[in-house]
C-alpha cells in the first residue's frame, strides 16, 4: 500500500500515540523516524512535515501524556471535596490514564533520560544550538514538576486539616506517583484485573497508610 503524502490530512495526536506504541517496542534509540511513519502508513518525509526530528516526536508524545493527565486533575482540585475525596479522585484519574494509555506512561518512565540527553545542536543546524527545542523540554519538565505539586500539596493540606497523619508528604508523593507510572509497565489490558481494580488497590494502599488515627 503506497504511504500517504505530507499533504494528505493526518491526525497529529494519532501519530503521537503511534510514537508511543513503536518507543515502547524498540526504545528511543532503537526507533527512527521511519518505523513511526510507517506504523500510520506515512513517508517518512511526511512525519517530517509534522515533526522536525525524533528528539521533537518524544517531547510531543510526552506533552500529551502530561496535558491530558493534568487537564483531568485540575477539575478535581477545584471541587469542594475533603482532600482524602480529591486524593481518592487524584488517585484513581491517574491510574486509569495510565492503564488507557500504557504506552505513554511507559515513555514517561523509560524516555525521560532520552529526552534530558537529546542533542541541542547537529550538523544540519550548522551546530547552532537548537533554542526552540531547550525551550520546550525546560517547560515540559516545569510542567510535570506542577503536576507532581498537584499530589504533594494535597497530601500536605490534608496533614494540616488533619484529615492524614503527619508524613514527609513530598517524600509519599514521589513514591506514590512512582507506583502510578511504573503500572504502566507492568499492566496488560485484559489480564487479571481492570484498571478500575489497580486504581482501587493504589487507592486502598495510600489513602490507608496516610489515614490519620485518632
Amino acid at each position: 500500500m503506497a504511504r500517504k503524502p505530507a499533504d494528505q490530512s493526518v491526525n497529529r495526536e494519532d501519530i503521537l500515540w503511534a510514537a508511543a506504541e513503536v518507543l515502547r517496542h524498540n526504545g528511543y534509540d532503537a526507533t527512527t523516524m521511519k518505523d513511526i511513519a510507517a506504523q500510520v502508513d506515512l513517508t517518512a518525509a511526511s512525519l517530517y512535515h509534522h515533526f522536525k526530528n525524533k528528539d521533537f516526536l518524544l517531547l510531543n508524545v510526552l506533552e500529551l501524556g502530561l496535558d491530558l493527565t493534568i487537564a483531568k486533575l485540575e477539575p478535581i482540585l477545584k471541587s469542594d471535596l475533603t482532600y482524602s475525596e480529591k486524593l481518592e479522585q487524584m488517585i484513581r484519574s491517574h491510574v486509569m490514564s495510565v492503564t488507557s494509555n500504557t504506552a505513554v506512561g511507559a515513555a514517561m518512565v523509560f524516555e525521560i533520560r532520552a529526552l534530558l540527553n537529546a542533542k541541542t545542536a547537529t550538523k544540519n543546524d550548522g551546530g547552532v544550538t537548537n533554542h526552540e527545542f531547550i525551550d520546550r523540554r525546560n517547560s515540559f519538565f516545569d510542567r510535570r514538576d506542577y503536576f507532581e505539586s498537584l499530589f504533594r500539596n494535597t497530601i500536605k493540606s490534608g496533614i494540616a486539616s488533619g484529615e492524614f497523619r503527619q508524613v514527609d508528604h513530598a517524600v509519599v508523593a514521589k513514591a506514590m506517583l512512582g507506583a502510578h507510572n511504573w503500572v504502566g509497565i507492568w499492566y496488560k489490558d485484559g489480564g487479571r484485573l481492570t484498571g478500575e481494580q489497580v486504581a482501587d488497590v493504589m487507592v486502598d494502599t495510600f489513602l490507608t497508610t496516610l489515614k490519620a488515627t485518632h
